[in-house]
């Protein structure tokens, strides 16, 4: 029953110490996120309360059911410029049909997310590697974070996916810069990024809030100019289903798609660090249904789509984050300040909101983790650099696309063309290894011994055949050992392939032996008759055996066969 509902978890073993951790975890939160959350529906071109609304049952609801005691889920960076660049191909950014078309969103993104979590395909994010996430994650934080500038310069730019477009059109508008709208953003910047240095927990974004909306009201900066949030609803959200039809749920089916996964790849991805520090196990697949329910949850009380975030998880964490509660605590908070506080947010200057995204998402921007990846594997490093440059030139979703082929194609490229090794013996011992790294190795006259490091199966076979068919063209050769230590599993193609190599090499007056065969591979070829084929003599436990087999030596083991009897 656990398994199933975590919460019955921490609730049923919590600990009275823990309480003060979750209370202020709780409250910090929810001081962090409120304006987070009007800034991230602003950034997904959605009224800056539909943000709030997404801060509170989705965060109860991921609490009963996620796996994870520190992440802390709502509306993030992100899924808000996906959501901004899915739907505004369908309708007008703010408009009533974008935020019915989010809300809907939302339940489509949280329906997936609950099939794949039920259908255990939590596995799929693995299919994206660490340096395509990064490079994409890189580039969406500039496109996000450029994306802001019409807010943070007071002027009207066009919304695209581009940077250099958005770049152009602020250069050609240079004029048009409101100096009161610019020097708000760039104060808010400035406090923003001081505070995070001096005091991570403190509320940086709750002080840039209150200090904007105090300058716009008292020195009535709207008169000159300078554009603020205006009226928000008082409220909790009422129940609701969103309204759609067939042509719509076809239109938004990628865009739901992307954002089940991207968001899960970010939120498991979080969940996975706290709980490596905090020393417990997180359940990929209860999160993915988790996820799907709180997003489900907010489909229906005029949500959009919400996923854990990493930096308010780690004020979480820093917070003395134990449990669950400190989540619930949190959507608590921001339902009280729906009820009664919203009028105090009429002056807040959308610049003050647009510096707040900008901080959150240039820290995104990960250097270090190129030059990482160049000094330790530069393959990863070009990849990384695809994934940047596709999301920074084409587009989030194009670049989300790029990314993920590029991620199978270095699947596919790796597992058909793995790492094989020659071996040769070390003096004074019955121990082979690869020639390339163990200069002292010898490789026995007349007898060949290679080893592939990986499964053998259809699409692998044929690159394994032309290292043997490369092997068996030496003079004087006269056997050639398979080490099949590193082979875990065998397909039918790659069984065929294997008959056909032994039929090549006896043609050619050549022996061929395999050794350390592992069981489930052993099956495979004893039940497509290679043992018959080949002759039980030609299967060893070790290469040594092997070898002195093939010498006409004896011994401690002679085959395989006749120690199992």
């Amino acid at each position: 029953m656990r398994k199933y509902f975590p919460f019955l978890e921490w609730s049923v073993n919590y600990r009275n110490a823990d309480l003060k951790g979750d209370i202020s975890a709780g409250l910090t939160v929810a001081v962090m996120l409120i304006p987070q959350g009007m800034a991230y529906a602003l950034l997904a071109g959605l009224p800056p309360i539909i943000g709030l609304y997404a801060s509170v049952l989705p965060l109860f609801v991921y609490a009963l059911f996620g796996t994870s005691r520190q992440l802390a889920v709502g509306p993030v960076a992100m899924v808000s410029l996906l959501v901004a660049s899915g739907i505004g191909n369908f309708a007008t950014p703010g408009s009533e049909q974008f935020v019915q078309l989010a809300i809907l969103l939302a339940l489509m993104v949280g329906i997936i997310q609950l099939l794949m979590g039920i259908g255990r395909m939590g596995f799929l994010v693995n299919f994206l590697s660490h340096p395509v996430i990064s490079g994409f994650t890189s580039a969406a934080a500039l496109i996000i974070g450029f994306s802001q500038l019409k807010h943070l310069l007071g002027i009207s730019i066009p919304r695209s996916h581009h940077i250099h477009e958005t770049i152009w059109h602020a250069i050609s508008q240079i004029s048009d810069i409101n100096p009161l709208t610019l020097s708000i953003g760039l104060v808010s910047i400035v406090l923003l990024i001081v505070l995070k240095r001096w005091r991570p927990v403190f509320p940086g974004a709750l002080m840039v809030v209150v200090i904007g909306a105090l300058a716009a009201w008292g020195l009535s900066l709207t008169e000159a100019g300078v554009k603020v949030v205006g009226a928000v609803p008082e409220g909790l959200p009422a129940l609701s289903l969103p309204q759609f039809n067939t042509a719509q749920l076809t239109d938004l089916l990628p865009v739901a798609l992307t954002i089940a996964l991207v968001g899960f790849m970010e939120s498991i991805a979080v969940a996975k660090n706290f709980a490596a520090k905090h020393r417990y196990a997180i359940d990929a697949n209860q999160e993915l249904v988790g996820l799907g329910l709180a997003n489900i949850a907010g489909g229906f009380f005029s949500s959009y789509p919400v996923t854990g975030g990493f930096s308010r998880s780690a004020v979480n964490d820093q917070a003395g984050a134990k449990s669950g509660l400190a989540s619930i605590i949190s959507a608590i908070m921001v339902a009280i300040t729906l009820l009664f506080l919203t009028p105090l947010f009429y002056y807040l200057p959308t610049a003050s909101l647009a510096a707040i995204i900008m901080v959150a998402v240039f820290g995104l921007v990960d250097i270090q983790e190129a030059r990482h990846l160049y000094a330790i594997k530069k393959a990863d490093f070009y990849l990384l650099l695809l994934a940047f440059f596709a999301t920074l030139l084409l587009g989030i979703e194009e670049g989300i696309l790029v990314s993920v082929v590029a991620s199978l194609i270095l699947v596919i490229r790796r597992t058909t063309r793995p790492h094989t090794a020659i071996l040769g013996k070390i003096p004074g011992s019955d121990i082979y290894r690869n020639l390339e790294r163990y200069l002292e190795a010898k490789s026995p006259d007349g007898i060949a011994i290679i080893r592939i490091d990986a499964a053998l199966y259809f699409a692998n076979c044929a690159f394994l055949k032309t290292q043997i068919d490369a092997l068996a063209g030496r003079e004087n050769l006269r056997a050639i050992v398979l080490d099949a230590s590193s082979i875990n599993d065998i397909d039918a193609s790659a069984d065929a392939m294997l008959h056909s190599i032994v039929r090549d090499l006896t043609e050619r007056g050549i022996g061929f032996y395999l050794a350390n065969v592992k069981g489930p591979v052993r099956d495979v070829l004893r039940r497509s008759g290679l043992y018959k084929v080949l002759g039980e003599d030609h299967f060893f436990f070790s290469i040594h055996d092997a070898v002195m087999h093939i010498n006409g030596e004896k011994s401690d083991i002679e085959n395989e066969i006749q120690f199992i009897g």
